[in-house]
């Protein structure tokens, strides 16, 4: 006998202290998770898009180092884009800050790209605009059908995505010959495939928009069925894609 209680002893009798319960535990929780790789790589991004701005304006914009820099901005954004979610998956590092900043990231960064060529009138506007008007489309349309199954980006979505960094990047860089000539056709291939890719999306979320109303009323007939109903229904959607 020492004398000292066990939970001071660090044995086997001592006492655990019960984790925090309810919203302060999962705030906790949270807030330890806030700071991992994933989250720290989508905020170097988020403060890449002003500095890439600046560096591209630098002397008029028109300065082929300043835009080299400004290229090498652009790229590791885009880097960082495929690490962190990646990364997050991979290691269960999800949080409610990736969730609302990632793709935030990832649309400030290529509309930074795109504005800003075009203000230089190095980009036509209706790209951008043809652009831009798709990825906010898209976006409230992913929020349209979040309740009842989540869109998954498809291989042409990813393809779209590459093409349009690829052509981004080569219009910032100061190219010319060949290589102005091949950018024209990099990003010609990315209107195509934005277009395209966008159109597919519609087409789903109009079909699970459908199916959940469906769902819906079905439950409404059948009580306590709701849940498997909208579970199937979710389901289904994933296999559309």
């Amino acid at each position: 006998m020492t004398g000292v209680p066990a939970s001071a002893a660090g044995g086997t009798g001592a006492k655990r202290v019960p984790a925090p319960k309810g919203k302060l535990g999962a705030a906790a929780v949270n807030q330890a998770s806030l700071w991992n790789i994933a989250n720290i790589l989508t905020m170097v991004r988020l403060v890449l898009v002003p500095a890439f701005v600046v560096l591209l304006f630098q002397d008029g914009g028109f300065d082929p180092a300043w835009r080299a820099w400004a290229w090498a901005a652009f790229a590791v954004a885009m880097i960082t884009d495929v690490f962190d979610g990646h990364l997050a998956r991979t290691y269960n590092l999800v949080t409610d800050f990736g969730k609302i900043a990632d793709p935030i990231a990832d649309k400030a960064i290529m509309a930074a790209g795109l504005i800003s060529l075009s203000v230089l009138g190095d980009l036509p506007w209706w790209v951008t605009g043809v652009i831009l008007f798709r990825e906010t489309g898209i976006t409230l349309m992913r929020f349209w059908v979040i309740r009842l199954a989540v869109i998954p980006a498809s291989r042409g979505g990813k393809a779209k995505t590459l093409a349009q960094g690829v052509a981004v990047g080569m219009y910032v860089l100061a190219l010319t010959g060949p290589l102005a000539t091949l950018r024209f056709w990099v990003m010609a291939l990315a209107v195509v495939l934005t277009v395209l890719t966008g159109l597919d999306y519609v087409r789903d979320a109009v079909l699970i928009r459908r199916r959940g109303i469906v769902a819906r009323r079905a439950a409404a007939g059948a009580p306590g069925h709701g849940e498997a109903d909208e579970a199937g229904e979710s389901a289904a959607a994933e296999s559309t894609r």
